[in-house]
């Protein structure tokens, strides 16, 4: 299983994180799979930060094998949909960015895919999410605002790697990512439906 993650793909977060310019074609990413955390209820801060944020987003589960798939096609390897985070080791993404070195090691650290419970997809819908943190709302997203959509994104990734049933998208945050302490309770939700809730501890 491959985890595939879209940075800067709602116009506000690109705004939010500083002067960058609005990407013309996806921004793609990986996570390995022992990004995944195994229980969705706990988040375990990591030591080797002082700054980690959380990015909620929708993500897809793909269906079915594929390669150089083609827009009007690209829908039929959508399986569910779900809400998660990309969980952001701040403080060394940034340090790295400055001395251009990759910075994996701040996105994809063991424990940093959390996933919510998975839902159907319906075709063409427009998907209302948010992100509560302490009981307040802080992140809040709509599909619709998307710089690349669903279509877009299945099909760019599929020129660069195949598609295998199973695999990820992390399909980009919102504006709204903030710090979480330890004590912190998040919930995640998809048109008004709870699909996580994570303490970090």
């Amino acid at each position: 299983m491959k985890i595939f993650c879209i940075g800067m793909n709602y116009v506000n977060h690109v705004k939010e994180m500083g002067n960058r310019p609005i990407p013309e074609a996806p921004v793609v990413f990986m996570k390995p799979v022992t990004a995944l955390l195994k229980d969705s209820g706990v988040f375990y801060h990591p030591e080797f930060s002082d700054n980690i944020h959380h990015e909620i987003e929708v993500v897809i589960k793909v269906a079915k094998n594929g390669k150089h798939i083609q827009p009007a096609f690209a829908l039929d390897y959508i399986e569910a949909v779900s809400v998660g985070i990309d969980f952001t080791a701040r403080d060394l993404q940034t340090s790295l960015k400055e001395n251009k070195h990759p910075w994996e090691i701040s996105k994809a650290f063991d424990g940093s895919a959390l996933v919510g419970s998975w839902q159907p997809y319906a075709r063409h819908e427009d998907i209302d999410f948010s992100l509560e943190k302490n009981a307040k709302i802080q992140q809040r997203g709509n599909t619709k605002d998307l710089l690349f959509n669903f279509e877009k994104l299945i099909t760019h990734i599929s020129i660069y790697f195949t598609l295998n049933k199973g695999d990820l998208i992390f399909t980009g945050t919102p504006e709204g990512v903030s710090q979480v302490l330890i004590g912190d309770e998040i919930k995640g939700f998809m048109n008004g439906k709870e699909l996580f809730n994570c303490t970090i501890k």
